[in-house]
């Protein structure tokens, strides 16, 4: 791998390391805020889940012969403070919990995408085991959008849409 795009790698994973942790400090808060009971245990869960996460980019970096450190992530800065925009704007309720889900989403698509990258660049580079850890956590991430998708179709949107009637 030549040292550019070692270097790429790095800065993607401490980036996913910044975004892991920005999670960790925000999905308690979104957890919080939905009224939903459900979608509170969905939150909760997923703070178990980013744990394990984190623990597999600190093992990648290990892997990479570095250590994972934070590094700017300007993306989920943004998504973690409209989320926290969301909650102080809305009251509690069923269209807060709309809002709350699709705020959760956008940052799933955003792990997504760099797990995606990141995955795709470490089996390229021949670091299949560095691949298979980051393509642990993007199938995780990509469950966690079905399962709000799911969420949201079969009792978040029916019961904003209640609300609102």
């Amino acid at each position: 791998m030549s040292e550019t795009l070692s270097s790429l790698m790095i800065e993607k994973l401490n980036q996913a390391y910044t975004a892991e942790k920005l999670a960790l400090e925000n999905l308690p808060k979104l957890a919080e805020a939905a009224s939903s009971p459900t979608l509170k245990q969905a939150f909760q869960n997923h703070v178990q889940e980013t744990q394990q996460q984190v623990s597999r980019l600190e093992q990648a970096a290990k892997q990479m012969g570095t250590t994972a450190e934070g590094a700017p992530c300007e993306a989920m800065e943004g998504l973690a403070a409209e989320g926290q925009r969301l909650i102080s704007e809305h009251q509690p309720g069923p269209i807060l919990d709309v809002l709350l889900v699709a705020a959760a989403q956008a940052i799933e698509h955003h792990e997504i995408a760099a797990y995606g990258t990141m995955r795709s660049l470490a089996a390229s580079s021949g670091m299949q085991e560095v691949a298979d850890l980051l393509g642990q956590t993007l199938a995780e991430e990509k469950a966690t959008d079905e399962k709000l998708t799911a969420l949201a179709e079969s009792e978040i949107n029916p019961a904003a849409l209640q609300k609102a009637a």
